[in-house]
């Protein structure tokens, strides 16, 4: 650069710099937030809201999504992110369904949680003594204990916020706390590109079982009274499924163990089905007896394995094969109407009721929602009906799908939250 230049450029440094002190233009926030701004999550999106932290969980309730981090929740508009409202909290979950959806949030350690509108934050109804909540569709279940060995079991209406039933389950031996914890039902099939949790709340199921020092505290949802409670033998592991109490046996034989599955329906404890050589993984390894898992599967279906290394999904109520596979074909998803079989590099959309494949489509793993199913493949992500596989959404993304609505769903890339909406 010449001489004359160095000059020109020297002395249009030095106007900027005055004009920025004194107020009169300053470039420089335009031209961070320029440097600044992420790419976009996925191509077509409605919107992209940059968030303040990165976030724990996502969800769609009613026309509003809620953002969890570590220590706050935060509301956007779900048509045009427009921030709504923001709370202290260390938990947020989603309890009710579409417009009649609420929030419930609470903080760690601290017993009581407060149920709010998801549009304004306005809250409905608090609770000062639940030490562990439940959220579901159709109930919020909380857990309540005075010094420790008097606990009750209370479910809530979410919308009006009145009680629909409670129930004392004697001392619990150990603590149960915060939002959802685990219960003695079947363990999910996830994938770590959508969020646990992208189903939204399910139903509340006809039996709950509560752990409770080594035996498990049965509930009847329909009436609220306790029907049953059980101690598994040291080889044995208990699961509340599909309205049955499943017990499984693990009995180490030659080197190996050789599993039992019995189904009864308490309270008298009739056996309703049983299958022998029926592995529902509920062991970390194979040969190794020590159960330290639910079975696998989801909502009133479990995931089982036959002696011949063939998976077979079971309706956990009567014990019926709603699907047997072939040892080249394993389920990546379920629910209780389809499940998503893979076999080499394509997918395929089992319906129950029809007894058959009801889509085909290439990808490496799925997820089930009551909206969509979330095929993923390599940087892209489709969204298909569950009965017919029709296209409702075909991006390219490596963001991670953290909830689905009826017309759309949100995708969060770092602090970077999208709504990639259904065509």
């Amino acid at each position: 650069m010449s001489g004359a230049g160095k000059g020109l450029a020297l002395a249009a440094a030095v106007t900027v710099t005055v004009l920025a002190s004194t107020g009169v233009w300053n470039p420089f926030p335009q031209m961070w937030s320029w440097i600044s701004t992420s790419g976009p999550v996925a191509p077509g999106a409605r919107w992209q809201q940059e968030l303040g932290g990165t976030p724990q969980s996502v969800a769609i309730a009613g026309d509003a999504v809620i953002v969890e981090y570590r220590t706050s929740v935060e509301a956007y508009g779900l048509t045009a992110a427009v921030p709504l409202w923001s709370s202290d909290a260390d938990w947020a979950s989603i309890a009710g369904k579409g417009s009649d959806a609420v929030v419930v949030t609470g903080r760690l350690l601290t017993k009581g949680y407060q149920v709010l509108d998801p549009r304004t934050g306005v809250e409905r109804r608090s609770d000062t003594t639940a030490s562990a909540v439940w959220t579901y569709q159709d109930a919020i279940v909380d857990l309540s204990c005075s010094g420790g060995d008097d606990c009750r079991l209370t479910a809530w209406d979410p919308k009006s916020g009145t009680q629909l039933w409670s129930v004392g389950t004697g001392s619990i031996g150990f603590v149960l706390d915060a939002a959802n914890p685990d219960l003695p039902d079947t363990r999910r099939l996830t994938t770590d590109d959508v969020d646990d949790d992208v189903a939204g709340p399910p139903v509340l199921p006809g039996l709950l079982g509560i752990p409770d020092d080594g035996q498990v505290r049965v509930i009847d949802t329909a009436t609220g009274k306790l029907v049953q409670t059980v101690r598994p033998e040291r080889d044995q592991r208990v699961a509340v499924v599909g309205g049955r109490v499943l017990t499984v046996t693990g009995t180490p034989r030659d080197g190996t163990c050789y599993y039992g599955v019995v189904a009864t329906a308490p309270p008298r404890n009739a056996v309703v089905w049983q299958r022998d050589g029926l592995n529902l993984r509920t062991a970390e390894n194979g040969s190794d007896c020590e159960q330290g898992r639910d079975p696998a599967g989801g909502y009133n279906v479990v995931l089982g394995v036959d002696p011949y290394g063939r998976e077979v999904l079971i309706n956990g109520y009567d014990g019926r094969n709603l699907w047997y596979g072939d040892k080249d074909s394993d389920v990546v998803a379920v629910n209780d109407a389809y499940a998503v079989i893979r076999k080499d590099d394509t997918l395929r959309g089992y319906s129950y009721s029809k007894g058959k494949a009801v889509w085909r489509q290439a990808g490496t793993s799925a997820a089930l929602t009551p909206h969509a199913v979330i095929v993923l493949g390599k940087n892209r992500v489709t969204a298909l009906t569950p009965s017919s596989g029709a296209v409702r959404a075909d991006v390219r993304t490596d963001a991670k799908i953290f909830a689905v609505g009826p017309d759309g769903m949100i995708a969060v890339s770092g602090r970077d939250m999208a709504y990639l909406a259904f065509s």
